[in-house]
This record gives C-alpha cells, structure tokens and sequence, in this order.
C-alpha cells in the first residue's frame, strides 16, 4: 500500500519514497565518515565557493 504524503509536511509523494531517501542519506553520510580521504575544512570549501561567485560576477559585468 502506498502511503500519500502531504506536501505541507513532506517533500515527498509517498513514505516509500521518503523511507528510500532516507537509507540512501544515511549511507552516503555513513560512508562519508568512514571515509580515509583527507578532510576538507570548512573554511578553506568557502573560500573556493566566494571565489566561484565573484568569478561569476565578474564575467555578468562583462557581458
């Protein structure tokens, strides 16, 4: 049985889908925490997201 959810309270159709999202969510953090890459900090993820912006904004005056 498909359960329907309300777009007030959910963002999505049914509890299967919201059920789904939530065990692909919960992996995807899970493997991201046992992960041995090296961590980015915040900060340094910033500076190159402000960068990309006014990058971006630059070329629009440009144009």
């Amino acid at each position: 049985m498909t359960t329907k959810l309300s777009p007030i309270v959910s963002e999505f159709d049914t509890q299967e889908q919201a059920d789904s999202y939530d065990r692909w969510f919960r992996a995807r953090v899970e493997a991201a925490m046992n992960s041995t890459k090296p961590r980015i900090p915040h900060d340094e993820v910033m500076a190159g997201a402000w960068k990309i912006i006014e990058e971006a904004k630059a070329r629009r005056k440009q144009a």
